[in-house]
């Protein structure tokens, strides 16, 4: 295994990690705040957003790509 091989593997691991570990913020923020189901799934739509649009700019680059 080489260096990039590695750097590309560490960064897909790390990434989803991390995007857990975001998703378990958003939940501890919504039941510190008693936001409610409405506030909890409002909260947890908009900054997954982000999220997702971060996954699609990586898909269609790859897609791009080929």
């Amino acid at each position: 295994m080489n260096e990039a091989v590695f750097s590309q593997i560490a960064m897909m691991v790390f990434l989803t990690g991390l995007i857990i570990w975001m998703g378990f913020i958003v939940w501890d923020l919504a039941k510190k705040s008693q936001a409610g189901t409405f506030g909890t799934i409002t909260l947890f739509i908009v900054l997954g957003a982000g999220v997702a649009g971060f996954i699609f700019k990586t898909v269609l680059v790859e897609f791009m790509h080929i």
